[in-house]
């Protein structure tokens, strides 16, 4: 049992509180049950396909995303929600990747292409709503967003899962996780993004960040879309050596947690400057609340990214040799860990606070931007996988 001190007048008592796991209820010891039995599954019946590693990443995924869902419940929903779309759409393929363009529901909904352009103009909307909202001092603009964003998370998500599979119908040894080029990561990014605000939404009870942090996944959508178009981005292709790894698996997606919430702490460090400069300042939450969203989303990210540039460091021995290179991303990844490892620094042994905090984060995304896309655009290197 853990203790909690709560004041009672002069005198102070003590209330027990029931631990975690005795505060989970039927729902969510079903639910991992759910997770644990589909991972056995998935092992049970592709177990030969993988190497120890993978099957260490999906056995670990259970336990992962059961206390995932234990601490925020929307997951619980969320999970099946994508697994039931996503096995529905495999089931429509009847294992031939034509029936895209043939069967209603995939050409027009599930397929990845379609649900990845679902997506796209779900969270477009979703920031007009949330915009509306912030402006017109509107709950029901908020509330509409929101559930646009949610609408949009799934969508993506489904379309991601349906890709996986679709790059096996290709051929198994073109099958892949799809996070290995800019099409794939600005999908990842966008839906990593949304999926910490929404907590943050729900933790602080407020949608007055959502105009913000729509906007930043609005302006990767744009180029998503703009990539999809002039380059054909959306086709499948196989993947180069160095990237046909079990480490794809975990260091892509730990490097975009860090991305995804560095940008969130930038939206939310540039709505904390208008605030604390008049603007918006009665519709947006204060600054109190602003600057602790903006630190742990900073913390968070620093944590995953820290991960993230541990296991490419793995990687890059592995795939290259040598653990460190100077290749352009390893560099532009170290001055973004730099950067944010000051951040904290300062936040921790200087009490860094205020609009030196909230410029410094802004500042912080022009960093993490190029580091993320400026150098596929104008540098060349190891990782260059993918450029414009």
């Amino acid at each position: 049992m853990e203790l909690s001190q709560a004041p009672t007048g002069q005198n102070k008592a003590y209330v027990q509180q029931p631990g975690f796991f005795r505060s989970l209820n039927t729902l969510d010891w079903l639910f991992g049950a759910g997770l644990l039995g589909a991972a056995l599954f998935a092992l049970n019946r592709y177990a030969h396909h993988m190497d120890i590693y993978e099957q260490a990443i999906l056995v670990l995924s259970a336990p992962t995303f059961a206390l995932l869902g234990w601490h925020w419940k929307p997951v619980r929903w969320l999970i099946p929600l994508v697994a039931v779309l996503s096995l529905w759409a495999i089931s429509l393929y009847g294992g031939a990747l034509d029936a895209a363009n043939q069967k209603f529901f995939l050409k027009y909904m599930l397929s990845s292409q379609s649900a990845i352009l679902w997506m796209s103009a779900l969270f477009v909307f979703s920031t007009v709503f949330y915009w509306v909202g912030l402006v017109g001092r509107s709950s029901f603009g908020g509330s509409v967003g929101s559930k646009l964003c949610w609408a949009a998370v799934v969508l993506g998500w489904t379309g991601m899962m349906v890709r996986w599979f679709e790059s096996y119908l290709l051929g198994p040894d073109v099958g892949h996780i799809p996070v290995s080029n800019l099409y794939e990561v600005f999908i990842l990014f966008s839906l990593i993004t949304a999926m910490f605000y929404l907590y943050y939404e729900q933790r602080y009870d407020t949608r007055q960040l959502g105009p913000f942090v729509l906007l930043i996944i609005s302006a990767a959508v744009a180029f998503l879309l703009w990539y999809t178009v002039s380059r054909d981005a959306a086709q499948i292709q196989p993947l180069v050596p160095a990237l046909q790894s079990w480490w794809m698996k975990i260091h892509v997606p730990a490097n975009f947690i860090g991305y995804g919430t560095f940008a969130l702490a930038a939206m939310v460090g540039t709505a904390y400057l208008l605030k604390s400069h008049g603007i918006l300042a009665d519709r947006l939450p204060s600054l109190e609340v602003l600057d602790d969203v903006m630190y742990k989303s900073i913390s968070v990210g620093f944590a995953f990214f820290t991960v993230a540039t541990i296991l490419g460091a793995l990687w890059a021995a592995e795939a290259w040799g040598g653990y460190w290179s100077w290749d352009p991303k390893e560099t532009w990844a170290l001055i973004v860990w730099l950067n944010y490892a000051a951040w904290l620094h300062m936040r921790l042994m200087s009490g860094l606070r205020g609009r030196v905090a909230a410029w410094w984060s802004v500042v912080g995304l022009l960093v993490t931007t190029f580091a993320f896309l400026g150098v596929n655009m104008f540098l060349s290197g190891l990782h260059s996988y993918g450029e414009l």
